[in-house]
């Protein structure tokens, strides 16, 4: 707080809305998007993703987005974008991106968690995570993540990957709050 503020009660109200979000973090409430090439076709993944998303927003604002499905392309060279790539990085303007891709970091649970207090900590607005088709990222794409993570070295479907993101980012909010979940 500055000294000589007109109303120091005020501005420690506003710090301290600020710290303590109304789950008990301390640390700055992160906006989390998910964006996902095309609709989930399996009703039960469609479930078990709202039922995550809804225990997610008690602990964060959470959008999900789909997009429609980027058409098979040829390999991309010389260090362009493939066609719709572009327009998917406006999407996510200033956002922490976050690419999942097989070839990125692997972290354990407790190990995510603690990367996501962390944004959280340091005041990170939003994370976006993007959730591609079966061809992937362009190199150029991937080269503008903030961090490419491996929920996995085998391959998974897209609705797959959807699915075990949301509870990885479930349990990574219970880990941080101590919350009997991932226990």
């Amino acid at each position: 707080m500055e000294e000589g503020s007109a109303n120091p009660g005020l501005e420690w109200r506003r710090l301290n809305r600020r710290l303590h979000n109304r789950s008990g973090f301390i640390g700055v409430r992160v906006r989390i998007r998910v964006i996902c090439e095309g609709k989930i076709k399996n009703a039960n993944l469609r479930e078990l993703d709202a039922e995550y998303a809804a225990r997610i927003r008690h602990f964060a604002d959470l959008r999900v987005e789909e997009v429609r499905p980027v058409e098979a392309q040829k390999p991309v060279r010389d260090g362009k974008l493939r066609r719709g790539e572009d327009q998917l990085l406006a999407r996510i303007g200033a956002s922490y991106r976050v690419l999942l891709d097989p070839r990125g970091r692997e972290y354990g649970s407790d190990e995510f968690a603690a990367w996501l207090g962390e944004r959280q900590a340091r005041g990170t607005a939003e994370v976006t995570f993007v959730v591609g088709g079966p061809d992937g990222f362009s190199e150029a794409f991937r080269s503008r993540a903030d961090l490419l993570l491996a929920l996995s070295r085998m391959t998974l479907t897209r609705d797959w990957a959807r699915a075990l993101l949301l509870e990885q980012i479930y349990r990574a909010f219970t880990i941080l709050r101590g919350h009997p979940y991932a226990r």
